[in-house]
């Protein structure tokens, strides 16, 4: 067949795929309406799993998974506005890596908020201006988000979704080479991730802390009286937005460099047989408290995937764990390891139970 007729199909092939897509969008208006009369929130990570699963496991090729969950991607995102317009609270300006892992999860069809800082990322949500809100939970390189962490404890938001993002840091500037540089703006995540590149190529320059990276970006890009000496580390994406040239390309300190997110919600997902559980808690101060807590998750055979502990803030010495395990909290053996931890501690709350994303 020639490249005429060959594209002639695709053409007629196109016009099924749309008509397809509108009875697709149809039903989806219909479940908004349900959806709107019983209170629930449009997005359902449970749900979203399953459609993604379904598809990938069906899938005989050539298209690839990665591209389908691309695809589907839209496909979701374009659903959920015609359900509701949904907006998205996350950490900012624009080009942030945030940013970024909020378009990966929700598409381009919803609206997205940006906030100053984390904290308010959380009263968006909380108070309702926005829908869902995604923030920083921790780091391959660097490990947990505190500030993230220390704002659970007071919150009465849930964890509905993960995911993973690869983190690329590049060096930015107006300047052509790096010879002059004696300033580099970031976030301080971004110094720490690339603390041996800077440490062995800027040993000399000052490292100015800014909100995020993005902030860094249009901080220099603005300041152009020093752009032979200022610079900053941000990603490619934050290079064309601002017209930043690229100094250096991935001066991550790690070529795994991987950041973990969550998107935070006033409502919990529903058991999908493939999740995990937050949860966060203070034990009682006496003797082998810390064994004791194992015991439960051990007894039921709850695997563990992560624990880490922050001051309290309300007394000297004393902690709060944050620990992560594989299943759900409507599972009966996960309640009953719960129940039996109760017992051991001062303070405990489940901060949600979600679908465990595939690492990136």
């Amino acid at each position: 067949m020639s490249v005429e007729q060959l594209r002639k199909d695709i053409d007629s092939l196109d016009l099924k795929i749309l008509a397809l897509l509108n009875s697709r969008a149809l039903a989806c208006q219909k479940i908004g309406q349900i959806k709107a009369k019983e209170g629930q929130g449009v997005y359902a990570a449970d749900r979203e799993k399953e459609v993604l699963d379904r598809l990938k496991a069906a899938n005989k090729g050539p298209i690839t998974p990665q591209a389908i969950e691309a695809i589907y991607r839209e496909i979701m995102s374009g659903s959920i506005h015609l359900e509701k317009p949904v907006s998205i609270a996350y950490l900012g300006p624009a080009f942030t890596y945030t940013h970024q892992a909020a378009q990966k999860k929700f598409g381009a069809s919803v609206d997205y908020f940006p906030c100053t800082n984390i904290s308010d990322v959380f009263a968006e949500v909380e108070r309702g201006r926005c829908d869902y809100g995604v923030v920083p939970v921790e780091n391959s390189t660097e490990g947990a988000i505190n500030y993230t962490l220390d704002m659970f404890i007071d919150s009465g938001l849930k964890i509905c979704a993960e995911l993973y993002l690869s983190i690329s840091h590049h060096l930015l500037s107006n300047a052509s080479s790096i010879k002059k540089i004696n300033q580099v703006y970031s976030n301080p995540q971004a110094f720490a991730q690339c603390r041996l590149w800077l440490e062995s190529n800027l040993p000399g320059a000052r490292l100015m802390p800014t909100t995020s990276t993005a902030d860094a970006a249009r901080y220099v890009a603005e300041h152009t009286q020093f752009k032979n000496e200022t610079a900053c580390i941000a990603s490619i994406l934050a290079a064309k937005e601002y017209r930043l040239n690229v100094l250096a390309k991935s001066i991550e300190d790690s070529a795994n460099n991987t950041t973990r997110f969550i998107v935070i919600s006033r409502a919990e997902s529903k058991p999908t047989q493939n999740d995990r559980t937050s949860i966060v808690f203070e034990v009682k101060d006496r003797v082998g408290a810390l064994h004791d807590i194992l015991v439960p998750f051990q007894e039921a055979r709850i695997n563990l995937t992560k624990i880490e502990s922050r001051p309290s803030k309300k007394k000297a010495w004393s902690y709060y764990f944050f620990v992560d395990f594989e299943g759900h909290n409507q599972e009966p053996r996960i309640q009953k390891a719960l129940d039996v931890l109760q017992a051991s501690c001062t303070f405990l709350k489940v901060l949600g139970s979600y679908p465990r994303a595939d690492a990136a």
